[in-house]
């Protein structure tokens, strides 16, 4: 009821919210939401705790403490329930004329794998409850066209790609059981969070539409004026188009710079480096030119990072360009050694 109650448009409020409802719930001394980014590390974005236990929130996780193995099992087994990670294992025997291995992936009764045991010691947590969120990979837009509409009622047929979003988890300092009759009621939880999280997404996407949409008709209206110089040396300019610290024009040979820009010989090296490994394309867009691959980013400094980069004609462009943004990570957990790489089996 209370997800139900709540205003679209943000998404940490809805987060803290499941969060407050599993707490309350389930009676777990710690309640939180960890959250995966686009490089697969995680971050708990929302915590509640009874007193006296350490804080995790805010804190980043690498993406081998939760391994593929483990994340492919959470996307079938939504709820996962580790009762007392000091009980002994029970053996399981299999009758020998079994022609494959006995797999218990898909049970609730599998005892936990060692590495898990190690993560809930450092967490000093001896029962856990995790909870799977899983989105849809995209989402369609109800004003489509009509061929777009018919194909998409062709591909209904077809299951929605899903990805796992992020873990919903709770710790106890002592052993606990959930009932199956809650566990199941949290996992429904989850998918009505889920279908939340996908409306916020859906929301997001439209909002970009929307600025996508002003962003043309401001960048025809520049183009009706003193074309092409117009978008440089008048109000709103190209800087208005896009969020950025300086921007510049490439147009009959001559540069027109406005903001935090590299300097025309600089700029003119990004040149032949797009002529060079770029000309195939109608532009680049980059968070780091490091990254990509300019071999004078370093003389850059600090003063540009990333760069977007259109074409107009074969010789003249538009450039926009951002600074460093810097961001204080706080890690959780031990140090893990770049080497360490996650192969894909391992599980929890």
């Amino acid at each position: 009821a209370r997800l139900q109650a709540l205003p679209s448009g943000n998404l940490q409020k809805l987060v803290d919210t499941v969060v407050q409802e599993i707490f309350e719930l389930t009676g777990y001394d710690r309640a939180m939401a960890y959250k995966f980014h686009d490089d697969d590390h995680g971050e708990v974005i929302s915590e509640i705790t009874k007193p006296g236990l350490e804080p995790y929130l805010g804190l980043h996780y690498p993406a081998t403490d939760i391994p593929q193995a483990a994340r492919f099992l959470f996307m079938k087994n939504k709820v996962r329930m580790i009762c007392d990670c000091n009980a002994k294992p029970v053996k399981v025997y299999q009758d020998g004329k079994l022609a494959l291995d006995l797999t218990l992936c898909g049970s609730t009764l599998r005892a936990p794998h060692s590495c898990h045991l190690q993560y809930m010691e450092n967490m000093d947590s001896i029962a856990s409850l995790v909870m799977a969120v899983v989105i849809n990979e995209g989402e369609d837009e109800d004003d489509s066209s009509a061929v777009e509409q018919q194909q998409q009622q062709q591909q209904q047929q077809q299951p929605k790609r899903k990805r796992l979003w992020g873990l919903v988890v709770c710790h106890n300092t002592t052993p606990r059981f959930v009932p199956f009759p809650l566990r199941y009621a949290c996992e429904f939880l989850m998918q009505v969070f889920a279908i939340h999280v996908n409306k916020e997404f859906e929301l997001e996407n439209q909002i970009q539409e929307k600025n996508i949409l002003r962003t043309q008709t401001l960048l025809c209206d520049m183009l009706m004026r003193d074309a092409p110089l117009g978008i440089v040396t008048q109000s709103p300019n190209i800087m208005d188009l896009v969020k950025c610290d300086g921007a510049a024009l490439l147009y009959n040979d001559k540069f027109w710079r406005l903001g935090l820009t590299p300097t025309e010989a600089q700029m003119r090296d990004i040149v032949v480096w797009l002529a060079e490994y770029h000309m195939d394309s109608t532009g680049l867009s980059t968070d780091s030119l490091y990254d990509a691959g300019f071999p004078g980013a370093l003389a850059l400094s600090d003063a540009v990072c990333g760069m977007a980069a259109v074409r107009i004609t074969s010789k003249d462009m538009l450039f926009w360009f951002r600074t460093h943004t810097a961001a204080e990570v706080r890690w959780g957990g031990a140090k893990h050694d770049p080497s360490d790489k996650d192969d894909g089996r391992r599980m929890h």
